[in-house]
């Protein structure tokens, strides 16, 4: 069973939140771990996916709707459960009037986000040694 929490920074879900963003990010990308947790942290709403009461899937947003650290364990992709914390995630930005979401894909996640209604723009640039595209969702 999927469940998603929305949640603030602190214990006991920050430590399975970043357990989860290390593992996919450091472990298997190879980002440097002091690049993975920074300021927004504190201030940005967080989503958190369990599958039968096991953590697998994060995600945040900050006030102004960016989106980012939309993290699944490998054993858990392809099973919509990203789709859900990007969901519950846009669900808080209309609650909160936003009138857009938007993010920076790696440019092998941008048919994951255009399968949301995602639009590319911008140029590619590097995040963390990684090629990214600007992405937007308009409400």
């Amino acid at each position: 069973m999927l469940q998603i929490v929305l949640t603030d920074y602190q214990e006991p879900n920050r430590s399975l939140m970043n357990q989860i963003r290390f593992t996919v990010f450091c472990d298997e990308q190879g980002v440097d771990p002091a690049l993975e947790l920074d300021e927004f942290d504190e201030v940005s709403i967080h989503a958190l996916a369990f599958v039968d009461g096991k953590p697998v899937a994060t995600g945040r947003m900050q006030d102004d709707g960016h989106i980012g650290r939309i993290a699944v364990l490998k054993a858990y992709r392809g099973q919509n459960i990203g789709s859900a914390v990007m969901n519950a995630l846009i669900d808080q930005a209309k609650k909160k009037g936003l009138d857009r979401v938007y993010l920076g894909s790696q440019l092998t996640a941008i048919p994951f986000y255009q399968k949301l209604g995602f639009a590319e723009y911008g140029d590619i640039f590097l995040d963390a040694d990684i090629e990214h595209k600007h992405m937007e969702l308009v409400f």
